[in-house]
């Protein structure tokens, strides 16, 4: 399952290669409550079909209902770009269905560039990091590589967004726990590979989606070089394989590096790093393990939402390191 941003940018492509008008919509202030974070975007074609997401739904269809043909407006405006504010009263926030003081303001391209669209979605398709400033006067779009992600910047006269490709989480040990995870993973747009050397657990392996790697862990976490965007779960059980790859990981800059098992396990290979692999308390913080949230969980479907959670909870920025 692909990154929403990409399907929204390829969908835009692809419709103004085909002779349509387009709007991008992208979120660039909230104030209060918010259904969707800043950066979040949607294109909306001239004669009504829309992808992606700015808010719960009623402002998407009200956008339909103002600026496409599909229930009677004229057609889209001829200027560049428009700042557009939702949610200003109480009753404006509860007619578009926005929590309680909720407000979002929204910048409206008219008119997107059919060759920089193209040159934007191509380097997302090739993996780059990439930095899209609009000038919101004039509607001009500039592409910049970029060497790490960097949160939404908009000063009123400007929007700089990072875009990049999929979020990334690599799996050890291709059991039923892994299963679980890897299908929460995918519904969450990350790309999902499952590391396995054992043909006895990887033959009933059944993620429709999820890459399989046969090769070592720690080969496997040299093969998928580690960035901001990616997160490591060792969950085979199996200290020969678990130990392999969180070695590797420990030292990556992957926003997360979880362990499954139990406190008595995790104890044991706290002191068996420190002991045999030079490792340190220091280095050893950045390790989640038991991983997952603790919501008493015991089937491996419960713990899958537990660990998915503090996977989510670190991407988002809001989750510490354990002491």
């Amino acid at each position: 399952m692909e990154n929403v941003d990409a399907r929204v940018l390829r969908t835009a492509r692809d419709w103004l290669a085909s002779g349509h008008r387009v709007m991008l919509v992208t979120v660039v202030k909230t104030w209060g409550s918010s259904p969707r974070p800043v950066g979040s975007m949607m294109a909306l074609r001239a004669d009504g079909p829309c992808v992606g997401s700015v808010s719960g739904g009623c402002i998407e269809d009200d956008m339909v209902h103002r600026y496409t043909s599909a229930y009677g407006a004229s057609s889209m405006p001829q200027s560049s770009t428009e700042l557009l504010r939702y949610g200003i009263t109480a009753d404006e926030a509860h007619r578009y269905g926005l929590p309680c003081g909720g407000t979002l303001e929204l910048l409206l391209e008219f008119a997107p560039a059919l060759a920089v669209m193209n040159d934007l979605v191509q380097r997302l398709e090739a993996g780059q990091l990439v930095q899209r400033t609009v000038d919101c006067n004039s509607g001009a779009v500039s592409l910049a590589d970029a060497s790490a992600p960097e949160a939404v910047q908009f000063d009123g006269t400007s929007l700089s967004i990072t875009l990049g490709p999929q979020y990334r989480m690599l799996l050890i040990g291709a059991g039923a726990l892994a299963e679980y995870v890897a299908v929460m993973a995918l519904f969450n747009h990350f790309e999902v590979t499952v590391c396995d050397p054992r043909i006895e657990h990887r033959e009933t392996w059944s993620v429709t989606g999820a890459k399989l790697n046969t090769e070592m862990p720690d080969d496997a976490v040299r093969s998928m070089q580690p960035d901001t965007r990616s997160c490591i779960l060792a969950l085979s059980h199996d200290p020969k394989l678990d130990d392999l790859a969180l070695l590797e990981a420990l030292h990556s800059p992957a926003f997360y590096v979880g362990a499954i098992g139990s406190r008595r396990n995790a104890d044991s290979r706290k002191q068996r790093f420190i002991a045999h692999f030079d490792e340190t308390d220091q280095s050893l913080q950045r390790l989640h393990s038991p991983v997952g949230l603790h919501i008493g969980s015991k089937t491996p479907a419960e713990i899958a939402v537990s660990a998915m959670a503090e996977v989510l909870a670190a991407k988002n920025g809001i989750l510490q390191p354990r002491s």
